[in-house]
């Protein structure tokens, strides 16, 4: 079963075709380097299944939902401060996979119920759509400049949009699997068509080169501010879990364990933020593509992360892939931003829970509100507030209101 082989090593390839889009998305729109991000995907991946001794055919890498914290942070306090606070989001997954490994996998559902989830994640996603949309319409993430005509910007971002949603709703087979990756292309090449590329870039660029790598810098404010974004990833693994074992038919919860997974991936995240990459999550779109394929050997994952680690190496992927311009990603980010509201609030449907009920409404209200509205605390030199006070708040509310009968 675990060979390494030409025929793995294909299928390998393939793998990271299907990841190749939402992979160098997340450092594009962070303003990380893309071929960072596929030198710690194929690193994180590559610790994953070491510490999972080779049992889960998964792949791991760069996560959207810590895009509004890594896009506030590299602006506020720049690539190396923001690092620190990723490294941290690792070591709060492997404190989840010791708090696992103590009291068992129920005690995760305990602490992190789908009301405390649902309307976080909703505030991931609705943060962001204002970045998705200002990118659209041709305008820097936050409004400010200018870079392309409307009319120009929604001749690229509306075409890139279309595309991803008639392929993620129609598409057949392997194509199904890579609707972000067809909105780019299709994007791009309309964006080539209008003028609005330069390939200088890609021409002064060499074809080897040693990805930019940033080393992490300790900072308090930045950790605090970050680390309460990775619940809803940590809650997003265990679901990816159940998916991945119900498609190979078997449970990996138990073997290797949620442990073991959880561990995984919090190594895989403080490795990547030891080189300047964003946090690794486990990618559904790989999973989709295991399931249809019926490529269960974990081998070929491992395949997948040698080609990203060596592709990594390659400086001129990195410029063609930085001359993308903002209207194509906008196109796709108004999608993408909206998706990840909605999969909160399916969070909440899927669990059954009342929202009219006063405790649930409570809960539900004031992580939206707060995560939405602009609320701050301001402790000293410290402010909470965005996805990280929602976060702090759904928690704490969940923890300390009685629970009624229907609660």
């Amino acid at each position: 079963m675990q060979t390494f082989s030409v025929r793995t090593a294909l299928i390998g390839a393939q793998m990271l075709f299907v990841a190749f889009g939402a992979l160098v998305l997340v450092p594009i729109l962070t303003g990380l380097d893309p071929n960072v991000a596929l030198f710690t995907a194929g690193i994180g991946t590559l610790l994953f299944h070491f510490i999972t001794k080779r049992s889960v055919p998964i792949f791991l890498a760069s996560s959207f939902a810590f895009i509004p914290a890594i896009s506030h942070g590299v602006a506020t306090w720049g690539i190396a401060a923001t690092m620190s606070g990723l490294m941290a989001a690792g070591v709060f997954y492997m404190l989840l996979s010791g708090l696992v490994a103590l009291r068992g996998n129920d005690i995760i559902h305990r602490i992190l119920p789908p009301i405390v989830v649902g309307p976080v994640i909703m505030v991931i996603g609705l943060n962001l759509a204002p970045v998705a949309v200002h990118m659209a319409l041709g305008r820097t993430g936050d409004g400010a400049i200018e870079l392309f005509s409307i009319e120009q910007a929604l001749m690229v971002s509306m075409p890139a949009l279309i595309v991803t949603i008639l392929v993620s709703i129609l598409g057949k087979g392997l194509l199904r699997l890579v609707p972000i990756l067809s909105g780019l292309v299709v994007g791009y090449i309309i964006a080539v068509l209008m003028g609005m590329v330069s390939f200088d870039g890609v021409a002064a660029a060499p074809w080897v080169a040693i990805p930019n790598f940033t080393a992490p810098e300790f900072h308090w404010e930045a950790i605090l501010f970050i680390v309460p974004i990775a619940i809803a990833p940590a809650v997003e693994h265990i679901g990816d879990m159940v998916a991945i074992s119900n498609v190979a038919g078997k449970d990996f919860l138990k073997k290797p364990g949620l442990k073991r997974t959880l561990l995984g991936d919090g190594v895989a995240t403080s490795a990547a933020a030891m080189f300047g990459g964003p946090p690794n999550t486990t990618y559904s779109e790989v999973t989709g593509a295991v399931a249809l394929t019926r490529a269960f050997n974990p081998v070929i994952m491992i395949w997948a992360a040698v080609f990203a680690i060596l592709l990594s190496f390659c400086g001129k992927s990195g410029a063609l892939l930085s001359s993308i311009p903002v209207p194509v990603m906008g196109g796709i980010m108004t999608l993408l931003f909206g998706a990840i509201a909605a999969i909160g609030l399916n969070t909440l449907v899927k669990a059954g829970d009342d929202i009219s009920l006063p405790r649930n409404m409570t809960i539900v209200s004031l992580t939206l509100v707060f995560g939405l509205g602009g609320m701050f605390f301001e402790f000293g030199d410290f402010t909470l507030r965005g996805i990280a006070l929602a976060a702090i708040t759904a928690i704490v509310l969940n923890l300390i209101l009685p629970k009624g009968k229907h609660a």
